[in-house]
C-alpha cells in the first residue's frame, strides 16, 4: 500500500514539475516574441522628414546707431539666436579675420569704401560645410543699401547652387532694400521672402522681436 501511495506522489509531482516547465516556457517564448516586435519597430520607425536648416550670420556690436550706443551682442546676431533657437536650426557666425573699429562713423568709412571697390574681406577660419542642410537662413546689417561686403565672401565661397536661402536683416529705415535679388543673382538659389527689423527693436524690445521672428517663421512654415 504504502508502495502504491509513493508512485502515485511521485507522478503528481512529476506532472506539477512538467506543467511549471511548461508555462515558463511558454512565457519566455511570448517575451521574446514581444521583444522581437519592439525591435522590429523601432528598427523601422521613420526618420524625420523635417527640414535641416543653418543660420549663418554677420553682426557686428560695439557703437551702433539707433540710440542703442555701444552693444555688446550685435543686433543680426540678436536675431540669429531666435531664428536658430525657434527653427531647430545650426547657428555659424562670419567673422573677419580684421575686425572693423569700435566706432560706428570710422566703420561706415571703410564699408563705403569696401562696397566702392566691390572687395571680398577674409573670413576668419574655415566655412561649415553646408551640403548637410536643406535651407539657410542668411542675416546681415544693411550697410550702405547692401549686403556687407564680408557677407559676399561668404556666398562666394560657398556652393548655393539649388539650396534655399532665407534673409533676414536688420537696419534703421533703408528697409531690406534689394539685397533678396542681390542674394539671388550671387548665388543663383531660390531666396524666400525675407525679413526686416530695426536693429533698435531687436536691441531693446527682445519680445516684440522674438514675436516678428515667430510670426514670419510660421509663414515660411518653420
Amino acid at each position: 500500500m504504502r508502495k502504491i501511495f509513493s508512485l502515485v506522489a511521485i507522478l503528481c509531482l512529476t506532472l506539477l514539475v512538467a506543467a511549471c516547465g511548461g508555462k515558463e516556457a511558454t512565457d519566455g517564448s511570448a517575451n521574446q516574441e514581444k521583444a522581437a516586435a519592439a525591435g522590429a519597430v523601432k528598427e523601422t520607425t521613420p526618420a524625420s522628414d523635417a527640414k535641416r536648416a543653418i543660420v549663418v550670420y554677420y553682426s557686428r556690436a560695439d557703437e551702433n546707431t539707433g540710440g542703442v550706443g555701444y552693444i555688446e551682442k550685435g543686433n543680426t546676431r540678436i536675431l540669429a539666436e531666435m531664428i536658430a533657437d525657434m527653427a531647430n536650426a545650426d547657428l555659424y557666425e562670419i567673422k573677419p579675420v580684421k575686425p572693423y573699429p569700435k566706432e560706428y562713423d570710422r566703420t561706415t568709412e571703410i564699408a563705403k569704401a569696401e562696397k566702392e571697390k566691390n572687395a571680398r574681406p577674409e573670413i576668419e577660419g574655415t566655412l561649415p560645410d553646408l551640403s548637410q542642410y536643406d535651407a539657410l537662413f542668411l542675416g546681415y546689417p544693411i550697410w550702405w543699401g547692401d549686403l556687407p561686403m564680408i557677407v559676399y565672401t561668404f556666398l562666394e565661397g560657398e556652393s548655393l547652387s539649388g539650396k534655399t536661402v532665407i534673409p533676414f536683416c536688420t537696419h534703421e529705415g533703408s528697409g531690406i532694400g534689394n539685397t533678396e535679388s542681390f542674394i539671388e543673382n550671387a548665388t543663383k538659389a531660390t531666396v524666400l521672402p525675407g525679413l526686416e527689423m530695426r536693429g533698435s527693436i531687436a536691441q531693446k524690445s527682445p519680445d516684440e522681436a522674438r514675436e516678428i521672428v515667430n510670426k514670419w517663421l510660421a509663414g515660411l512654415k518653420y
